[in-house]
């Protein structure tokens, strides 16, 4: 009698099983199978067997070069991709990331790019890759409150370095930061003196560690002048249309400036004075985030803080090498400082 065909044989092609499925078909979690394959002593009797069934039934096949992480050197350093809506892109993480290929380079290393989904499956793409591919440690990015990334790595003794601070819950591991909060203060700082006492801030909804930063050092600087901060911060998503709207009451109050968390939020505040048939820069000044390549395009050009991205790069190259030579060293957190941008959307203001 013909064996019937599995699930991965079907449709004519042969697809490559995964540890993900082993752990599907066997009704246990992807760590569980790591397990029955590195440290089968951890495991009960009857889960060991049933894996095991389910490894040989699948065919699956271990990347043997995965178990040695802690005693070989791949020179591959992982670096996850988020999922970014259609037609969009995100020039500041493309930079970071050129940079952070550069430095590995320089380094010796290379960057091993994978896709982990956002949700309760996102781990699940760590450790296949650690089941995989001979990894040395990982480069994290767009840290949130409550990411389970690090403790997740700090358990397991993965070597790892973010690019971005652990927003909430106990520190673990190494990190470099951008200091978001000193770079919306100094925007602050420039505004006022150039005479402005009603700056507004337009924001991203709270919740989001870096929004809440930023949010933090122009709130930080409008009290240290004095001036008032009630029914001058409005809060949306980051899209152009969203911050148009967003932007509409902060200006019909009276606002003479408006520092935006990003400049794709300094574009809606753009659109939201033509509707008012005020000119960016003249009646109202804009700053925006990021110093994307747009702030250089629009008109008047966007004065805008620009981020180290260079240096961000190298640090968390430098922090995961040193973690990965010494495990047991003491972890390094470092805040890097912006540097603001100045253009002619903050300097042809004139006083009423």
């Amino acid at each position: 009698m013909a064996r019937a065909q599995l699930p991965h044989e079907r449709a004519g092609t042969a697809q490559k099983v995964t540890l993900v499925m082993v752990a599907h078909r066997a009704g246990v979690s992807p760590q569980t199978v790591s397990n029955a394959i590195n440290s089968p002593n951890l495991l009960r009797p009857d889960t060991l067997q049933r894996v095991r069934r389910a490894i040989d039934a699948l065919g699956y096949r271990p990347h043997r070069a995965a178990q040695s992480l802690r005693t070989r050197s791949s020179k591959l350093i992982g670096y996850a991709i988020k999922p970014v809506p259609p037609d969009t892109s995100n020039p500041v993480m493309d930079g970071f990331l050129h940079a952070l290929s550069q430095t590995a380079d320089d380094s010796g290393h290379r960057i091993l790019l994978f896709a982990a989904p956002d949700g309760p499956t996102e781990l699940d793409a760590y450790q296949e890759l650690l089941d995989t591919y001979s990894v040395d440690g990982f480069v994290l990015s767009g840290t949130t409150h409550g990411d389970p990334r690090q403790p997740w790595l700090a358990k397991r003794s993965v070597p790892f370095a973010a690019f971005g601070r652990m927003w909430s819950g106990r520190q673990v591991g190494d990190w470099v930061d951008v200091d978001g909060a000193a770079g919306t203060a100094a925007a602050v700082e420039h505004l006022v003196t150039q005479g402005h006492k009603k700056i507004a801030f337009l924001g991203w909804p709270r919740g989001s560690g870096a929004g809440d930063d930023r949010a933090t050092g122009w709130k930080r600087a409008m009290q240290r002048h004095g001036l008032p901060v009630r029914g001058r911060h409005a809060e949306t998503f980051d899209d152009v249309e969203l911050s148009r709207v967003a932007a509409g009451p902060l200006l019909d109050a009276g606002a003479t400036a408006v520092v935006a968390a990003s400049d794709t939020l300094a574009v809606g505040c753009y659109r939201a004075l033509a509707d008012r048939g005020l000119t960016p820069g003249e009646d109202v000044v804009v700053t925006g985030f990021d110093d994307t390549p747009a702030a250089r395009l629009l008109t008047p050009p966007l004065t805008s803080v620009t981020q180290p991205l260079g240096a961000a790069g190298r640090e968390c190259v430098r922090l995961l090498l040193a973690r990965i030579a010494d495990p047991d060293r003491e972890p390094e957190r470092l805040l890097l400082a912006p540097e603001l941008v100045v253009r002619a959307s903050s300097t042809a203001w004139t006083r009423a």
